[in-house]
This record gives structure tokens, sequence and C-alpha cells, in this order.
């Protein structure tokens, strides 16, 4: 696999978040969220997730407790908990979904 440019696949939509896969494995995938302010993903349980916040501040929900974040930080959800994230302002997240 080639080293990915993070700069190369950013996407951003007005008309709504939609993730752009990075790599798709058997055990894990890398979606990268682009988010315009006060776009959002409501909480869901999924599988064990790590975020890792590239440029802007969120706020993630992980079993119902609400923490903003900003560029430089990691969130890390267990396997089957509930979780969420909200732009505060334009976001960028590379996030490793492992099952």
């Amino acid at each position: 696999m080639e080293p990915v440019n993070i700069e190369n696949l950013k996407q951003f939509s007005k008309e709504g978040f939609r993730p752009n896969i990075i790599y798709m494995g058997t055990r894990f995938k890398i979606p990268l969220i682009c988010m315009e302010d006060g776009q959002f993903i409501p909480p869901h349980p999924s599988a064990a997730g790590i975020f890792y916040v590239v440029e802007g501040t969120a706020e993630f929900t992980i079993v119902g407790e609400v923490k903003e974040v900003g560029a430089g930080s990691i969130v890390i959800a267990s396997h089957g908990t509930e979780r969420g994230i909200k732009a505060k302002g334009r976001l960028v997240v590379i996030a490793f979904h492992i099952t």
C-alpha cells in the first residue's frame, strides 16, 4: 500500500457528512471524517474505535458523557460503546474501527 496524504483526501459537503474510507480490511477500517460546523454523527454503538483529531474541535459523546477535544487529541471507544461526534467548526478526524 502506498502512503496516504490526508490533504488529498479531505472532502467537505454542506449537504451532509459522508466518510471517505481510506482503507477497508477484514478486521478494521479507516474512515476519514471531514465535517463542517454543526454537522454530526449521532451517538450509536459500534466496533472499537480510535479517533485522532487532525484539525478543528469537536464534541465527542462517549456513553452519554460529552467532552470537547481539539487537534492532536485521541479519543478511544471500546467495542459496543455508544459514541457520537459533533463538529465545532471545520473538523478532520481519522478513525480506526477494529472488529
